[in-house]
């Protein structure tokens, strides 16, 4: 059995270039931008992250085009950052771009320093520091057992 791991995540988007010029605001590099107005792939530090619209992700998952419906999907992205500081600079950069402040950020309950926002499409970002998950140099969670 291969080891599990998260390769590819890919978000279902109602309006594909202004999802894309939002994620390129927040630092997320594009690439692939052979691959045309249908898709777009981005680096995101151990993952890849892709926008897809909505009706077409459905339609490959072989599922009905009604099910593409926006709104809570039950699910969050989290961004961990290495200080509080950096929690406020990445909310205020990502309403800046056109995201909404869901939650400011503040002392959250489990010890660490949490808020949220959501991308103009509506997908949940938890962005948080987390003294009990140290960060690598490039930014990689080390889930402690």
């Amino acid at each position: 059995m291969p080891h599990a791991h998260i390769s590819l995540i890919t978000l279902g988007v109602s309006d594909l270039r202004r999802t894309a010029r939002f994620y390129e605001s927040l630092g997320f590099v594009r690439k692939m931008k052979a691959a045309g107005d249908n898709v777009a792939f981005f680096e995101a530090g151990g993952v890849a992250l892709s926008l897809f619209e909505n009706d077409k992700l459905a339609a490959d998952a072989g599922l009905a085009p009604e099910t593409a419906s926006p709104g809570f999907r039950g699910i969050s992205l989290a961004w961990n950052c290495d200080t509080e500081a950096h929690v406020d600079e990445v909310l205020a950069t990502a309403v800046n771009a056109g995201g909404k402040l869901l939650k400011p950020a503040q002392t959250a309950f489990w010890g660490g320093y949490h808020g949220y926002f959501a991308d103009p499409e509506g997908h949940i970002w938890e962005v948080a520091h987390n003294p009990h998950f140290p960060l690598s140099p490039d930014g990689k969670p080390s889930v402690p057992d």
